[in-house]
C-alpha cells in the first residue's frame, strides 16, 4: 500500500520503476505478484545484491560479526483462556459457513449447527477480570470458569465431528475449502485444551516447544533470553544475522524455537565463504557463540583473528589472551552489531511481522534485509560521489 502511494505522488518513484505515464497498480495486485516470488527467489536476490555492494567497494569481507535476535509474530499475547477464546471464535466462524451449505430444517438438526463465540467470551473474559482481582479464593472462581470454558469448546468440537462427513459428502469447493480449513484447526484446538488441562486443571508445567501460542501463527515459539522485563519472554522467531565491515548483512536465517548459537558459526562461516570466495581475517560475535571447538574450527577455515569472548571463569591465559589490543578491538567492531540489528527493527520494521505463516515471516525479513543493504549501498555511493552506470545494473 505504501509503494503504491509513493508511486501515485512521486514522478521521481515513478521514473525509478520504469512506470512513467502508465497506470499504477493496486497494491493487492502489487501484493499478488510479490507473493508469487518463492523464497529461494528472495534469498538469490539478497545474494545477488550483496554481491553488488562488494564489486562496488561497500565491503571488502575481511571482518565478520554475529547475533541473533527475536522478531515477534502478530498476536496478541497468550494465555489459556485466550486461546480459548480463539478457538470457539474460529470453530463458530465455519460451523456458520457450514450451515449456509448444508441447509438444516428441523430443530434437532440446527443444533448441530450452534454459535458458541459468545458464550465463550464471557466466560474468557470474566476469568480474566478475576486474574486482575485482589479479592480472596479467586482460584476456585477460575477453575470453575475454566472448566465451563473447556466444556463449551469441546462441545464445538462434537458439533464439527458431526458435520465434517456431511461436507465431505457434498463434493463442492467450498465445502472441500472448508474442510481444509477445520482439518487445519482442529489438531491445534485439540493441543490447546489438552495445554489447558495439563496447566490449569491438573497444576503441570507445559514444555515451552509443546506449547501452542497463536491459533493464527502456530509457528510462533516463545523465547528467554535473559533480558530485563518486558522483553524476559518473547514470542515469535529468533532470526541469525551475520554483517561485514561496510554494514551489509550478508546472511539472515530463520530459526526453529530457541536454539543455542553456538553452533551456528561455523555455517556462517562457510556462507561467507561461498558467497565472498574467502573466509574473513576477522571473525567476532558474543559469549553465546564461545567454545574450543569454534575457535578451532574457524582457525582451521584461515580466519586469522576468532574474537569470542569465554563465559563463566576464565584462566590466567585465557584473560592475557583476551586482553590483547586485536581482541579488544574485535569486540569493539561486534559491538556495531546491536546498532545494526535495532536499525533493522526499527528502520526496517523487523521487530515485529505483520506477514502472516511461517513462509510469510521470512519474506518479511528477507525484504527488510534487503531493503537495508540497498539503503547501505546509497548512502556508500553518496558519500564517495559515486554513480552506477546503467550498464552495470
Amino acid at each position: 500500500r505504501t509503494t503504491m502511494q509513493e508511486l501515485s505522488g512521486s514522478a521521481g518513484w515513478r521514473w525509478v520503476c520504469q512506470l512513467y505515464l502508465e497506470r499504477t497498480p493496486n497494491f493487492r495486485t502489487i501484493q499478488d505478484r510479490e507473493a508469487r516470488l518463492r523464497l529461494k527467489t528472495i534469498r538469490l536476490i539478497h545474494e545477488v545484491v550483496v554481491e553488488w555492494g562488494s564489486r562496488l567497494g561497500v565491503t571488502q569481507a575481511k571482518k565478520l560479526r554475529l547475533d541473533g535476535s527475536v522478531t515477534e509474530t502478530n498476536i496478541h499475547y497468550p494465555t489459556d483462556s485466550g486461546l480459548l477464546d480463539d478457538a470457539a471464535r474460529v470453530l463458530s466462524r465455519l460451523v456458520h459457513q457450514a450451515r449456509e451449505l448444508l441447509q438444516p430444517r428441523s430443530a434437532a438438526d440446527k443444533l448441530w449447527f450452534r454459535d458458541r463465540h459468545r458464550q465463550a467470551h464471557h466466560l474468557a473474559r470474566d476469568i480474566s477480570r478475576l486474574s486482575r482481582s485482589k479479592a480472596k479464593n479467586t482460584a476456585k472462581s477460575s477453575l470453575k470458569l475454566y472448566k465451563k470454558l473447556l466444556e463449551v469448546v469441546q462441545a464445538l468440537l462434537t458439533q464439527v465431528a458431526e458435520i465434517q462427513p456431511r461436507l465431505r459428502q457434498l463434493h463442492d469447493p467450498s465445502a472441500d475449502g472448508l474442510n481444509e480449513s477445520l482439518d487445519h484447526y482442529l489438531p491445534l484446538v485439540q493441543r490447546v485444551i489438552a495445554q489447558t488441562q495439563t496447566r490449569v486443571l491438573h497444576g503441570k508445567p507445559a514444555a515451552a516447544s509443546d506449547k501452542v501460542l497463536s491459533l493464527f501463527e502456530p509457528h510462533t515459539a516463545l523465547i528467554c533470553r535473559g533480558k530485563a522485563k518486558p522483553k524476559d519472554t518473547e514470542f515469535g522467531r529468533k532470526v541469525w544475522y551475520a554483517e561485514v565491515d561496510g554494514g551489509l548483512v550478508s546472511e539472515y536465517r530463520l530459526l526453529k524455537g530457541n536454539p543455542d548459537e553456538a553452533p551456528l558459526l561455523i555455517p556462517s562461516l562457510r556462507y561467507h565463504c561461498q558467497i565472498f570466495g574467502k573466509p574473513p581475517e576477522e571473525v567476532c560475535g558474543d559469549r553465546g557463540i564461545h567454545s574450543a571447538n569454534n575457535e578451532q574450527q574457524a582457525e582451521a577455515l584461515g580466519v586469522n583473528h576468532v574474537s569470542l569472548p569465554q563465559p563463566g571463569y576464565k584462566s590466567d591465559r585465557r584473560r592475557n589472551h583476551e586482553r590483547q589490543p586485536w581482541f579488544r578491538t574485535a569486540q569493539r567492531f561486534r559491538n556495531g552489531i546491536e546498532g545494526r540489528i535495532s536499525q533493522l527493527r526499527r528502520a526496517r520494521h523487523l521487530d515485529r511481522c505483520l506477514a502472516h505463516g511461517e513462509v510469510g515471516m521470512e519474506r518479511w525479513i528477507g525484504w527488510g534485509i534487503i531493503a537495508n543493504n540497498l539503503a547501505t549501498i546509497a548512502q556508500f555511493l553518496i558519500k564517495h560521489q559515486r554513480y552506477v552506470p546503467l550498464s552495470a545494473s
